[in-house]
């Protein structure tokens, strides 16, 4: 019997919204349950700081010059995670121009590739997503918007969708 596994997720935390912002935190949580996450110590040329962002996520400057790990590091540890797979984000548009930002930054070349959810999402699925998601994000302790949290409300809305379009289409 073959195992459906739900795809790897990930989710990136900035320093604001714009094109000067960077990433601060990546959460990543793999089609077979192992999660990862990390708040990134800013290069000194990073620089651009968006309170509006940190009242959104709580992250402070603080938090990432005592707890935030060297980008390099982050990259290396994040390439080893996902390896030569696909990771799926809900806002790519996004998420992937500052995972881009930080590897390039870093040196570092992405042995993942960063695609968007709608890839593997199906139409059915699409139409309940916002219901799902917000119903899980009720019912758990996600109420922090940080990475590791979001990539897992995102998996599990992903799984809860999917199993709600095979029931109804299977009639169970």
């Amino acid at each position: 019997m073959q195992r459906n596994y739900p795809p790897s997720i990930i989710d990136v935390e900035a320093s604001g919204f714009g094109a000067r912002s960077y990433p601060i935190e990546i959460g990543v949580v793999r089609y077979d349950g192992a999660k990862w996450c990390k708040l990134i110590r800013p290069f000194d040329s990073w620089v651009h700081w968006d309170t509006e962002a940190e009242s959104l996520h709580g992250i402070t400057r603080a938090m990432l010059n005592t707890y935030g790990v060297s980008p390099v590091k982050v990259c290396q540890e994040l390439n080893a995670f996902l390896s030569n797979t696909n990771v799926y984000s809900d806002g790519w548009v996004v998420d992937h121009p500052w995972l881009i930002k930080l590897f390039s930054a870093a040196s570092v070349e992405m042995s993942f590739s960063c695609r968007a959810l709608e890839y593997v999402l199906s139409e059915p699925q699409m139409t309940l997503w916002h219901d799902v998601k917000q119903n899980i994000e009720s019912q758990t302790d996600a109420r922090r918007h940080r990475a590791s949290n979001d990539a897992t409300v995102i998996q599990s809305t992903f799984v809860e969708t999917r199993n709600r379009v095979y029931a109804a289409k299977h009639k169970i």
